[in-house]
């Protein structure tokens, strides 16, 4: 098996004297190869029973680790091709960030379409996001994210009137909004956060490239600055079969 499409063979191996089986073995490390790119999208995996013989592995025991990786979507088996990666799954923890500096950071070239950059009458759930009276002008931004190409998200971002930072198309596409923020002086401290799951609408599958009806995360963030003010309500949703998101959790004392 091998990276990029080079003859150069993957760091593979098992431990048969840990309790952990060994397809899952062997899947969590074809699962690290695609999140750190050395299985790239569309790299071919070499031959099963190539595989299986290098590492002293049945067959149906290297079929269930490939198999675990296509149903978590990362993989895809192609008749008369063979099994190819798809692309990675972002995983994004939680916290104060943008998901542009996480697909950055985790190596995944993001690139953004602005879809709308305008101001609208705030709706109800807006101007008590934002703390403005409803009917007031608010700055809509709407994107889509994409990553390796691939649609990952539709961000739509209300910014409350007054707040002096320039959103010019041309730089909405080229970096993050709170990236922007910063340059403009705005310190963000803290967010409230809710995340959930919900069924695409016919207009959001259009634009995902998904099937109406499909699974997508939400997530609802209102941001404050450094001064306890609200700077931004955030209502995004993201394709379930490429992002995920990470809890830490810890024991209360």
């Amino acid at each position: 098996m091998t990276a990029h499409g080079t003859d150069r063979p993957l760091p593979l191996s098992v431990d048969r004297t840990s309790p952990v089986p060994l397809y899952f073995q062997l899947a969590q490390q074809l699962e690290a190869a695609v999140e750190q790119g050395r299985l790239a999208p569309g790299a071919l995996l070499g031959n099963e029973i190539d595989l299986a013989a290098r590492l002293g592995l049945s067959r149906p025991t290297v079929r269930q680790a490939i198999q675990t990786l296509v149903d978590k979507g990362l993989m895809v088996r192609r008749r008369g091709v063979g099994t190819q990666v798809v692309h990675s799954q972002v995983r994004r923890p939680l916290e104060l960030s943008s998901l542009y500096d996480d697909l950055e950071a985790a190596g995944q070239r993001p690139a953004t379409e602005v879809l709308r950059n305008t101001t609208e009458p705030a709706t109800a759930e807006v101007a008590a996001a934002l703390g403005v009276a409803e009917g007031s002008e608010v700055h809509l931004v709407e994107r889509l994210r994409s990553a390796h190409g691939e649609p990952v998200a539709l961000l739509r971002n209300h910014l409350p009137p007054g707040l002096v930072v320039p959103l010019r198309t041309e730089e909405l596409v080229a970096t993050g909004l709170y990236r922007l923020m910063r340059a403009g002086g705005i310190t963000l401290h803290s967010a409230r956060q809710s995340v959930g799951a919900r069924a695409a609408t016919a207009g959001e599958a259009d634009v995902l490239d998904e099937e109406p009806g499909a699974p997508l995360l939400t997530m609802e963030r209102v941001t404050y600055d450094d001064t306890g003010r609200v700077v931004e309500f955030g209502s995004h949703v993201y394709r379930a079969a490429r992002y995920a998101f990470e809890f830490q959790l810890l024991v209360r004392p």
